[in-house]
């Protein structure tokens, strides 16, 4: 048996096949159904329908570097076959051409995403907090929080706790010793996670941003920081990687509920 038919999910090709017996779906359609998992060939990109089955989460479109109509093509075909559609790193022009072919596409400017959700809602998982150490890493935390929303999870945002005023973090702590795992994002020297981290139980995931001054070097200062942490249960992404902070946030809190 090759790769691809391995791949094809029962649940899946049961559904086709009922749909089919039902009289709901022609043999033709049902037939270009199962050609497309477990991925489609849209011309312009590799579409992998199969990934959330695979794991947990359906594909994200990078925006970045994609031109409108590649946009369009790729976001319209996802959103038919899932009901569900993130694009990450994007701008108005990005949006328009996403609303064009998803018609409930929202945009969320901050942060540089557009989404859009049809699936049938489901009881939400809590346990994430999401951490910003000032104003200049809201977007970043936009990214991971709508990234975890719609992973289907509840997300509590505590923002502005920065070391500059280490008083503010202290006064949160109530709330950062309730989460289940935090997102602890900051720029500059990138202090803030190792002082969460020292504080709390939980696991930290520790994401630096592009936020500073020149010897910050555009979050290089902020990486190193991290992961030169002396405080124990952090683990770092990437430099404003926000999106790969709240998938790993959505996955944790998600086996901790069992629901993965």
């Amino acid at each position: 048996m090759n790769t691809r038919v391995c791949l094809i999910d029962a649940q899946e090709i049961r559904r086709i096949i009922e749909s089919v017996a039902a009289g709901n779906t022609d043999a033709d359609e049902a037939l270009e159904k199962l050609a497309r998992l477990p991925y489609e060939d849209a011309g312009v990109a590799l579409l992998d329908h199969h990934r959330s089955l695979r794991t947990g989460l359906h594909e994200v479109v990078y925006g970045a570097g994609k031109t409108p109509s590649q946009l369009a093509e790729i976001t319209g075909r996802l959103y038919e076959r899932s009901g569900v559609v993130l694009v990450t790193r994007t701008d108005a022009e990005g949006y328009a051409a996403v609303k064009s072919v998803v018609p409930d596409a929202r945009f969320n400017e901050l942060g540089g995403l557009v989404w859009a959700d049809r699936r049938p809602p489901e009881p939400s998982v809590g346990g994430i907090a999401v951490v910003t150490a000032g104003t200049a890493d809201l977007p970043v935390a936009e990214e991971a929080s709508e990234t975890a929303r719609l992973m289907g999870c509840d997300v509590n945002r505590i923002a502005d706790v920065g070391v500059a005023g280490l008083h503010r973090t202290l006064s949160s702590l109530p709330a950062l010793r309730e989460a289940k795992v935090l997102v602890v994002i900051a720029g500059m020297e990138g202090a803030l996670p190792s002082v969460v981290a020292g504080l709390v139980k939980a696991p930290v995931i520790a994401v630096p941003t592009s936020a500073g001054y020149g010897a910050s070097f555009g979050g290089i200062a902020a990486l190193l920081a991290m992961l030169n942490s002396c405080a124990a249960g952090i683990a770092v992404v990437n430099i404003d990687n926000g999106f790969g902070a709240g998938v790993m946030a959505a996955k944790i809190v998600r086996a901790i509920a069992g629901r993965d």
